[in-house]
This record gives structure tokens, C-alpha cells and sequence, in this order.
């Protein structure tokens, strides 16, 4: 799964890919940056770190997710109608946005606007998104409307998706997002090689300054409202104290964290909310060779989890045996947690659980 890092110009979205990678990519207080920076990073699972700590494995593999940041030569939200091909090229191939917008003060990388404006940032990028859309479906139903006056073979489907890009189109105009017209499921499929923008999942996030940390300000309660409005889901953190503990060893950013009186990075909990609210969900698979993280669709079933782990386990599925992370959490070991009744035999149509660890019963 990969997530788009987008925002205007000097808003701190390089910094926070570094903080998010551990990473060093070069930062400015300008914009026109063509360089596109992918970073896959580790999602963080205390589940999964007490597993590996159990079983000792040879190999480990956690669950990922993509970072994807500088995206284009022009930055969003600067002009209307203004950001590049390449821009869009690259952004939508992404499941999902990062909006970062700014609250910080710095004089020495001023605002491209002369202001701080959190919830005006994030509604001209979304207004861009927006046109961009708006021109990819005036495309699209041209195409369409040429392809229904001249043939005849599939006529009705073509005329059903003409019907589909036509509600998109108003919704578009009205400076509604693809999100909110509220396809359905076969709706979404009909056109989903458009790859609409404002029909992936958006993440804000409030760029705020050192000072700001842990304080509740009118600048923070009017963009929390401004995403409740819209639907947003959001987080706030500080990129440049996020990058700079990133630099940190291991034991370091521990002891500078407990100083700190903060539990975890901020990184963390926005890495979680980015595979949260693409609706990814992990189950695990274990043993002496290998603890293994696998990144699933939530409500996905016993027999596409199996799938996800090779074909062959769901050709020949036969069943999972499952045990709640939670339940061998407790009991401390596979045996222990048989023992007491918690192992537990599902069908192919189970509906895999957050944690769940699994071992796939089967037969080719």
C-alpha cells in the first residue's frame, strides 16, 4: 500500500517523510523540487515485536507501508489548475494521501501565502484535487458519449458508466469530493482506472510548531472541526522535532522520549492511522523460522488470508486454526492456549480479526 505525501510549498511535507524513514532527503524553502523520494517503512506493532521476542525466529518480516513524497515539479495548492502532469502521474498511483499543512512560525522559511492558515492550506489543495478530477471525468464522459453514439456492443454498460461519471461530475462542480457522492462497491469497479483523487482516503496532518506540542490552540480546534466536517481523519505532530529524533540510536530516542514524558513518536501514531484508515488490518503467521506480519483488507475471510500467504493454501484450503493474539498474549505459549480451549477451527468464511494468528490447514 502506498501513501502520497502532498501539501503546499514550505508546509514540511520532506521533513516528515524523513522522520518518517529515518531518512536525510534534501529539504527547502522553496518549491519546484522534481525529485520523487519512496521510502518503505515498518508499520509499528507492539504485537508483532512480543511475538518475535517469543518465538526467537530466523526471519522476521513486519508489515509495511510506502511513503511516497515530491510529487511534481509544482507545489499544491499554490495556483489553481496549475500543478503538473507529472505531479498527477505520480499521485494517483497512491491509495492514499498525507495532506500536511503547517501551523508553525519560522521566519526563515516563511509561508508561501505571507500567512498561517491551516484550514485555508488544506481546502485550496482539496479544491485542486478537485479540477484535477473534475478535467479527468470531462475526459472520460467524452470518450463515453462518442463510444454511444457509434456502437452498439455494450451499449447498456456504457451508458451505465456515462450515468456514474455524469453524478461525479456535478458532485465535482459543486466542490464535492469523488468521495462524498457515495458509490457503491460495482460503482467504484466501473471506474476504477480513472483513479480519481478525491475518492482515496485523505489523512491531514497539522504540521505544528515545538512550542505547540501537546497544547490545544484556536488553531487546532478549528482544523479538528474542519476535518470533522469533511470527514477527515487527522493528526497533529511536529515534523522537524519527529525528523531530528529519528537521527537518534535506539536507546537515545528512548531516554530522550522518557524525558520528554512522551510514550511513543508521533511518527508512530501517524503511520498507524495511515494503515488504519486504508482499512488494513494484520494477522499474523509464527514459528522458529519465521514471524511474519501479513496486511490484509478488513472483513477479508479465512481463505483470502490463506491466499495472501500462497495460492496453493487456498486452493487446498481446509481450515484455519486461529488463536486471538490477545489469548496467547496470556497463556504464553501455542500449546498452553490449546490446552485451555482457545485454539479455535475456522472455515473459509471467517472473518479474520486485527491479531489474529493463524496456521492454515490444507491440501493440494
Amino acid at each position: 500500500m502506498q501513501v502520497g505525501i502532498v501539501g503546499p510549498g514550505s508546509s514540511g511535507k520532506t521533513t516528515l517523510f524523513n522522520a518518517l524513514t529515518r531518512g536525510s532527503a534534501a529539504t527547502s524553502a522553496y518549491g519546484g523540487r522534481r525529485e520523487v523520494n519512496v521510502g518503505v517503512i515498518q508499520v509499528p506493532d507492539p504485537r508483532f515485536d512480543w511475538l518475535v521476542d517469543l518465538y526467537h525466529p530466523r526471519k522476521v518480516t513486519p508489515a509495511t507501508i510506502e511513503f511516497v513524497d515530491g510529487m511534481g515539479g509544482q507545489e499544491a495548492g499554490e495556483r489553481r489548475g496549475d500543478l503538473g502532469a507529472d505531479f498527477y502521474a505520480t499521485v494517483r498511483r497512491t491509495d492514499a494521501l498525507a495532506l500536511v499543512v503547517r501551523a508553525f512560525e519560522d521566519e526563515m522559511v516563511p509561508h508561501p501565502k505571507g500567512r498561517i492558515d491551516p484550514v485555508a492550506d488544506a481546502h485550496a489543495v482539496v479544491s485542486e484535487l478537485i479540477l484535477a478530477d473534475l478535467q479527468a471525468v470531462e475526459r472520460r464522459l467524452e470518450r463515453l458519449e462518442k463510444l454511444a453514439r457509434g456502437a452498439k456492443a455494450d451499449r447498456a454498460q456504457t451508458l451505465r458508466q456515462i450515468e456514474i461519471f455524469q453524478r461525479l461530475r456535478e458532485a465535482l462542480e459543486e466542490e464535492r469530493t469523488a468521495r462524498e457522492v457515495g458509490l457503491t462497491e460495482e460503482e467504484q469497479a466501473a471506474i476504477r482506472d480513472v483513479e480519481l483523487l478525491t475518492d482515496k482516503t485523505i489523512v491531514l496532518v497539522l504540521n505544528i510548531g515545538e512550542d505547540q506540542i501537546g497544547q490545544e490552540t484556536p488553531t487546532t480546534q478549528a482544523f479538528a472541526a474542519y476535518a470533522a466536517e469533511h470527514g477527515y481523519t487527522w493528526i497533529a505532530l511536529c515534523a522537524k522535532v519527529e525528523a531530528e529524533v529519528a537521527q537518534l540510536e535506539p536507546e537515545e530516542e528512548s531516554e530522550f522520549l522518557e524525558a520528554m514524558g512522551i510514550e511513543e513518536p508521533a511518527r508512530n501514531r501517524f503511520i498507524r492511522v495511515c494503515y488504519g484508515s486504508l482499512g488494513l488490518i494484520s494477522f499474523f503467521t509464527v514459528g522458529e523460522d519465521e514471524v511474519r506480519a501479513w496486511t490484509i483488507r478488513k472483513e477479508s475471510t479465512a481463505v483470502q488470508a490463506a491466499g495472501k500467504i500462497h495460492s496453493d493454501l487456498a486452493r487446498g484450503f481446509i481450515r484455519a486454526e486461529t488463536l486471538p493474539y490477545e489469548r496467547l498474549r496470556e497463556t504464553g505459549s501455542w500449546n498452553a492456549a490449546k490446552e485451555k480451549g482457545y485454539l479455535r477451527l475456522e472455515g473459509k468464511e471467517y472473518r479474520v480479526q486485527d491479531g489474529d494468528i493463524l496456521h492454515i490447514r490444507f491440501q493440494v
